[in-house]
């Protein structure tokens, strides 16, 4: 098998090396069945039971009460931008929205196209390089839902806490931090997630929403758009993204028997944050897109003194099987990645690239 390489992509990302070798193992023949994931029935016994055990071990990570519901959706989190105020969101009701980067700006775009919704607090006077403080917070208590994007993989920012906002239902837009630490998911309404990231491989979004909030849908919605439904159909209205599914589930068990859970998770995941924002920090070579406050542990946003020597910093790192370090435009500069499934050599590996980077054109 060739090398791999160390991939610090926003997304899709890696995955555990584990899981990818149980897919190999599997895809001809999945647990004597005869047959792939892949061409298997979703109305099947095997599948039945993949996407049972996908619930259940997600439930056991997160600890979801029995009031909230888990679907395994698609159209990504870019969908659920227009389907949460679609079910939520009554013609004479506003929303307010958080605005802490792009994927937040996008989901309040797409909600004003359903209905009214407001802007409670924005970083993007700073670029985006910070989580605004709770007194920043102008929320409106008659609001029917709060939303917030926990992790911003352009700028490289990370809420430390859920906003506060009282007994408005919250809403979140988790897709590049899901599955990274524990939650107490009882403080949400409804959380929203494209696999990508951590959980696994395109195709299948992962929402986990309060049963009274079902009870809100209004009438008439289309049909593989209504919440209500699609809960009741146990994700099985139409045919799911059985192979996305799949995949997640083995990234649950992953995270249950090899690493022991959310709190083990993000101990590793602060470890490798720690390590490259300590290189970060080091030098005046290097900048820090994030304030401290506000880091990301999943994407880390830096720039260099220059942009010839960002470029050279990407392409020279590739070739040293480090890829995907390529900021986003709206930052520039460079982007590391370091999802649940990066291994911390990768990191460590990166740092010493980093010094001797320097050393050279310092």
């Amino acid at each position: 098998m060739t090398e791999r390489v160390y991939n610090f992509s926003a997304g899709p990302a890696t995955l555990p090396l584990t899981v990818l070798e149980q897919a190999r193992r599997d895809l001809v023949d999945y647990s004597g069945a005869g047959m792939s994931v892949l061409e298997m029935s979703h109305r099947s016994a095997p599948f039945d039971s993949i996407i049972k055990e996908a619930e259940a071990d997600l439930r056991e990570l997160l600890g979801i009460p029995a009031n909230y519901k888990v679907l395994f959706l698609q159209g990504g989190a870019s969908l659920q931008f227009t389907m949460v105020p679609m079910n939520l969101l009554p013609e004479n009701r506003s929303a307010d929205y958080i605005i802490t980067g792009v994927w937040s700006q996008s989901a309040i775009k797409e909600a004003k196209k359903i209905g009214q919704a407001r802007v409670a607090a924005s970083t993007e006077d700073s670029n985006f390089s910070r989580i605004p403080a709770q007194e920043e917070l102008q929320l409106d208590p008659a609001a029917v839902y709060a939303h917030f994007t926990s992790n911003n993989t352009i700028f490289g920012t990370e809420w430390r806490a859920e906003p506060e906002v009282g007994d408005v239902p919250l809403i979140c837009d988790a897709s590049s931090d899901f599955i990274s630490r524990p939650l107490d998911i009882t403080k949400y309404g409804l959380i929203y997630a494209g696999a990508q990231k951590n959980a696994g491989a395109a195709g299948v979004t992962i929402v986990i929403v309060r049963d009274d909030l079902l009870v809100q849908v209004p009438p008439g919605l289309p049909s593989l758009l209504d919440y209500r439904l699609l809960a009741e159909k146990e994700s099985l209205y139409n045919t799911p993204p059985c192979f996305s599914i799949y995949i997640a589930g083995l990234v649950f068990k992953w995270l249950l028997n090899d690493i022991g859970g959310l709190a083990s998770i993000q101990k590793m995941n602060e470890e490798k944050a720690r390590l490259l924002y300590d290189a970060i920090d080091g030098t005046d070579f290097y900048r820090g897109h994030s304030e401290p406050a506000s880091r990301s542990l999943m994407n880390v946003t830096f720039r260099l003194p220059s942009e010839e020597l960002e470029k050279l910093f990407a392409k020279e790192a590739t070739t040293e099987r480090l890829d995907g370090l390529k900021g986003h435009r709206s930052v520039g500069g460079i982007r590391a990645s370091i999802y649940n499934a990066f291994p911390k050599e990768g990191v460590v590996k990166l740092v010493e690239f980093m010094r001797e980077f320097e050393r050279k054109h310092g």
